[in-house]
């Protein structure tokens, strides 16, 4: 077997391996999948020297331990975190050199939700529709780690960045999403559509890779029943029967038939990611482009 490979040494509560998603396949059934904090994945594979899409491991609030069985470059980002190399303490957001044998330990998030681990090379699992991405929802692509799984690397193709941290967002605070309203809005009365853009809500800790759910104020419905499913895209807001809101991210499904009253930007969605259970959340909502 090739001395290219990561095995895996502690799991963490959700690790799985990302690229930049199978974007495409919706009339298929299938969803996008792919990081959820796109930009922090790209950042830590310029780091390392891959390709802005290469697979990366995304791990969930307690990080993960790999042990390379050849010498790689490593980067971890997205949620701060600590980081140690055969025990010794590393730097985060920076290039790091890990021997062969030697263990890599992504530690418990300081802050956000989600970190990424880029390797030189990537991690080159069989891709599935033209992506190595492991879909939750579908589960297409790779299963998540577990103990003891071995991950295959692919080859170097470029060298590391010469830097010694690379800046990046801090998780928010407070997070606030830019809306277009609809399609359904009509579906909810004048005070639910108010309620909406101007109460406060919190993400739920029932949020995972397929929506970030919410808890504040049920959105009272001004047209009773269900839709017929209808096509569904990433960041759509669905009001369930609840009346709280959801953010469908990249492991949604791609039909649905609750009403969606509105549409996230996609470039609020990474901040989306990283939202601890009890961050405050803001929809504002913007005009139509």
């Amino acid at each position: 077997m090739t001395d290219r490979a990561l095995v895996v040494v502690r799991a963490g509560a959700l690790t799985t391996v990302q690229d930049s998603g199978r974007p495409g396949y919706a009339h298929l059934g299938v969803p996008r999948s792919g990081a959820l904090d796109a930009p922090a994945a790209a950042l830590v594979n310029r780091l390392v020297g891959n390709p802005p899409d290469a697979a990366v491991l995304e791990t969930t609030l307690n990080g993960c331990a790999v042990r390379p069985r050849s010498t790689v470059t490593v980067a971890v980002g997205g949620a701060p975190c600590p980081v140690m190399v055969g025990g010794r303490p590393v730097a985060w957001g920076a290039p790091v050199v890990v021997p062969g044998g030697e263990v890599l330990e992504v530690g418990t998030a300081v802050a956000g939700v989600r970190g990424y681990v880029s390797v030189s090379g990537g991690i080159a699992v069989e891709p599935v529709l033209g992506s190595r991405s492991t879909d939750l929802l579908s589960g297409l692509g790779p299963a998540p780690l577990t103990d003891g799984a071995v991950l295959p690397l692919g080859t170097p193709t470029g060298s590391h960045a010469r830097v010694d941290v690379a800046p990046q967002p801090r998780p928010p605070a407070e997070l606030v999403l830019r809306v277009t309203p609809g399609p359904r809005d009509d579906w909810f009365t004048p005070r639910a559509v108010r309620d909406f853009t101007t109460r406060a809500y919190r993400v739920s800790s029932a949020s995972n890779r397929i929506g970030l759910r919410t808890e504040g104020p049920a959105l009272e419905r001004a047209v009773p029943g269900e839709l017929p499913s209808e096509g569904m895209v990433l960041g759509a807001v669905q009001v369930p029967p609840d009346g709280r809101p959801v953010v469908f991210l990249a492991d949604h499904p791609t039909t649905g038939g609750y009403p969606v009253i509105a549409v996230v930007r996609a470039a609020d969605l990474p901040a989306a990611a990283q939202a601890v259970p009890g961050t405050p959340v803001r929809f504002v909502a913007v005009r139509r482009r």
